[in-house]
């Protein structure tokens, strides 16, 4: 598996990455997909405090016991819960911050995180508050790098300038396409690393696309509407090029030299089995990457200011 470098940071990230949220409560099953995961040279886990309330983060912590040390681990923090209660409250603040990363590493078993990253966030935050407690866990040696986790330009642009962020989380796929717009060059200039989450357009673009087309898209996706998204699914099916279309769709993202990772989620053996198709698929190449480009729309920002 290929290592990209993360920011200007010295952690490598593997090119493609397990999104941990999709994995459920079920313990077993869980670590059962961690562990092929993990056979296969994916080296970075992406988690996060409110995944199931705390307990994605145990489960993450269990199922790496033993291989911590060969591992880059992911959380996320930003947003007070109370465990076994529904509903949250975003809190960017320092207190908060320090609390939440101690909780974390108590839940995961580890005594440090490799990148911490604030979930979310408007540009109305104290950002200059969260910043230095993140520069604060780096001092304590509780985190090594940090991050953010935004889809938000305006925000983006004010923690390239205020901060040492490392990376920022954004979705991007090849049916949402917004961070080629304002956001990838950019990070890319200021050597800031992109992880790609939700690569799949919700699973749209994966080797079951047409029949995820035709059970999550009713009202469409983003700007596009029902008839457009499976008429998309289905052209992405029908392309013929030595990869299948999952694997097409993880190398759209990482075409652009911003982007460290395409972050995959996995709720069963077979979906996982499918993001690792990416592994022997062939190099995708400049044409065919605006090739696939023509398939869907250049769309901008609108709400997300």
């Amino acid at each position: 598996m290929n290592k990209r470098q993360l920011g200007k940071s010295d952690l490598y990230i593997s090119e493609i990455s397990l999104g941990c949220m999709s994995l459920g409560t079920d313990k077993e099953k869980a670590k059962s997909i961690i562990d092929r995961a993990l056979d296969a040279g994916i080296n970075y886990l992406d988690t996060a405090d409110l995944y199931d309330f705390g307990r994605n983060e145990e489960i993450v912590g269990e199922a790496i016991s033993g291989r911590r040390e060969d591992l880059v681990i992911g959380t996320k923090v930003g947003n007070n819960f109370t465990a076994g209660q529904e509903g949250w409250t975003w809190d960017p603040s320092k207190e908060h911050i320090k609390e939440g990363v101690k909780e974390s590493l108590a839940r995961l078993g580890t005594d440090y995180i490799d990148l911490y990253q604030l979930h979310g966030g408007t540009i109305d935050d104290p950002m200059d508050e969260s910043i230095e407690a993140f520069e604060d866990l780096k001092k304590e040696g509780l985190i090594r790098e940090y991050g953010i986790s935004s889809i938000r330009p305006n925000v983006i642009r004010e923690y390239v300038k205020k901060s040492n962020i490392v990376s920022v989380m954004s979705q991007y796929s090849a049916l949402d396409r917004r961070p080629e717009e304002e956001v990838l060059d950019l990070l890319h200039e200021n050597n800031i690393s992109v992880l790609a989450r939700g690569p799949l357009g919700k699973g749209i673009l994966s080797s079951n696309g047409v029949d995820v087309a035709g059970k999550k898209a009713d009202d469409g996706y983003l700007t596009y509407s029902y008839e457009e998204i499976l008429n998309i699914a289905r052209k992405w099916q029908d392309l013929k090029n030595d990869r299948t279309p999952t694997a097409m769709a993880l190398q759209y993202v990482l075409h652009h030299p911003a982007v460290a990772t395409a972050v995959f989620g996995a709720s069963s053996m077979r979906q996982l089995e499918d993001n690792l198709s990416f592994l022997e698929a062939a190099e995708l190449n400049d044409e065919i990457y605006e090739q696939l480009q023509t398939l869907t729309q250049d769309i901008q920002y609108d709400k997300h200011r």
